[in-house]
């Protein structure tokens, strides 16, 4: 646990790309090697800069129902890992949040992941985490998303939880009939382990 730790630590205090951030650097992460479930998101949004809590946003709220669990569950590192693709909040461009910056996942991803042996189901929300937990291609979400079962009941693609994705969830209405009740079943499950 102590390297662990240590590891953590030097996550919440990188300032790699600080000089890139508008915010300054501000890495939110959650994990414990303990954690059976892990969210591997895009980046932080500016709210979730603000308060240092990954997900405390309207997006949380939408992600947490998919899962079909509680606050507590959810924040609970034993549980649930949180690792976005970049730490930080990158800004804000013409079309939403900025991509996570190129500097993160190259830097923290592998000794991470090497640090986390039970996850036993992964999230991966938009392009950037389902290239890197899929095949290394950044294809369109819809497309892997449509895909599910290929890498079900390890992996799953998610299209973003943010309510910016309404449209999408209204074209998509097989993605919440067909894919959530399973992916709840599938928590359950895996949080029921002992």
């Amino acid at each position: 646990m102590n390297a662990f730790t240590t590891l953590i630590s030097q996550v919440k205090a990188c300032t790699l790309c600080e000089n890139h951030l508008p915010l300054g650097a501000r890495p939110v992460v959650q994990a414990h090697p303990s954690a059976r479930i892990l969210i591997a998101g895009q980046a932080p949004g500016r709210k979730v800069h603000e308060s240092g809590i990954p997900f405390s946003d309207a997006s949380g709220e939408r992600l947490r129902e998919w899962m079909g669990v509680t606050p507590e569950i959810f924040y609970d590192e034993r549980c649930i890992a949180i690792l976005p693709m970049g730490f930080c909040y990158p800004g804000t461009g013409s079309s939403g949040d900025l991509p996570p910056r190129p500097e993160c996942a190259p830097t923290w991803r592998q000794p991470l992941m090497a640090a986390l042996p039970n996850i036993q189901l992964t999230l991966a929300l938009g392009q950037y985490a389902q290239a890197f937990h899929f095949d290394g291609k950044r294809l369109p979400v819809t497309d892997r998303v449509a895909d599910w079962q290929s890498h079900w009941p390890n992996l799953l693609a998610l299209p973003h939880p943010s309510p910016r994705n309404n449209i999408w969830l209204r074209r998509h209405p097989w993605f919440e009939e067909q894919v959530i009740p399973l992916l709840r079943q599938r928590v359950a499950e895996v949080l029921a382990q002992p």
